[in-house]
């Protein structure tokens, strides 16, 4: 028996859950870490942009609507919220509590990309996107740029947004089939490590564009 274990020592370490889920969130915290530098990169580019053009950016951003960007900030801090709640209630083995706090954050999800739907078509009717005529004749570079980043980063973020949603109903799904529990949750804890950082960047793009000064 000494033998056979000597000669296939990974048959020992798969044994040990505690590794995998180690190892698993080593991998997800440098999937998160790559998310960072994606955004980093815009963040570094807006900045640069801002000193270049100040004014323009402040006349741009007067434009956007506050209170749907104040508004799809609160949607967001609230789901990291219930995410939590979720993974809590989770680890109390309260599945459907875990369920229903769950199931708020893909609403919340939802809510947020409605009032996104909304707040970018506005501006596609008013003709303020990317590579439309209005935006091109009748604004300076900088108001140009300032849209321009607008769309990349918010759309950026979007798209985060949805991924996110689609990654929640999944656990959704998993938690009510029993296949992830109090005893085994990394997945879900995964998930909502990356709806935290969704949350996060918005956090830091509300301002930025909301209110730029």
């Amino acid at each position: 028996m000494s033998s056979h274990a000597a000669s296939h020592p990974q048959d020992a370490h798969s044994d040990n859950p505690h590794a995998d889920y180690i190892g698993d969130k080593v991998g997800f915290w440098f999937f998160l870490y790559t998310e960072l530098v994606l955004f980093g990169g815009l963040f570094l580019g807006y900045f640069f942009y801002h000193m270049k053009y100040k004014e323009a950016f402040h006349e741009a951003g007067s434009h956007l609507n506050v209170f749907m960007g104040a508004g799809n900030t609160v949607v967001l801090l609230t789901s990291s919220l219930t995410m939590v709640m979720s993974l809590t209630a989770l680890q109390k083995r309260k599945k459907g509590l875990s369920l229903l706090y769950l199931g708020m954050t893909i609403l919340f999800a939802l809510a947020f990309m409605v009032v996104k739907y909304f707040e970018w078509g506005a501006k596609f009717s008013y003709g303020l996107y990317p590579g439309s005529e209005i935006l091109q004749s009748s604004h300076s570079d900088g108001v140009i740029i300032f849209y321009g980043l607008y769309f990349v980063m918010t759309g950026t973020h979007g798209v985060h947004v949805v991924l996110g949603l689609l990654a929640l109903s999944w656990m959704f799904v998993w938690v009510w089939q029993g296949k992830i529990h109090a005893d085994d949750y990394a997945y879900l804890e995964n998930v909502g490590l990356y709806w935290h950082l969704v949350d996060l960047i918005w956090i830091y793009l509300f301002p930025l564009l909301y209110l730029v000064a």
